[in-house]
């Protein structure tokens, strides 16, 4: 089964890039362009991979970003934070796995996804390693 992986970001063409990005690094992607709507969506289910614009409606990716990281099945969650904001991108590096300045080039972006799929899968399998001891 593939990963999950979730593109919250309110500019339809970005959107798109993203999702097509990260969908040849190999997740099944979700895309949303609303934060509340985002919000109701990961109350819901897990993801494994979270890209996340930081102006968004209905709530900020600021304020999402710290509701994911609050919630408990969401802990394993990687969450990679795109926006133009320079000021807020460095506010955020210590929150979020990863921080892009807009624009973000499409083989970066892929790239990247696919080293955080890589991540998981170790992670988890380290978790499985320990609990096997």
């Amino acid at each position: 089964m593939k990963p999950q992986a979730l593109i919250i970001e309110d500019d339809k063409n970005m959107a798109n890039a993203f999702a097509e990005a990260v969908t040849i690094a190999g997740y099944h992607v979700q895309v949303v362009n609303d934060g509340l709507v985002a919000l109701d969506i990961i109350k819901d289910r897990p993801f494994h991979f979270v890209l996340l614009d930081l102006h968004l409606p209905g709530m900020t990716g600021e304020r999402l970003l710290e509701q994911i990281r609050e919630m408990p099945h969401m802990a394993g969650a990687k969450v990679i934070l795109a926006t133009a904001d320079d000021r807020k991108a460095e506010e955020l590096q210590g929150v979020a796995d990863l921080v892009f300045l807009k624009p973000v080039g499409f083989t970066q972006l892929r790239d990247i996804a696919r080293r955080m799929i890589a991540l998981t899968e170790n992670e988890e399998n380290g978790a499985e390693a320990t609990s096997q001891d």
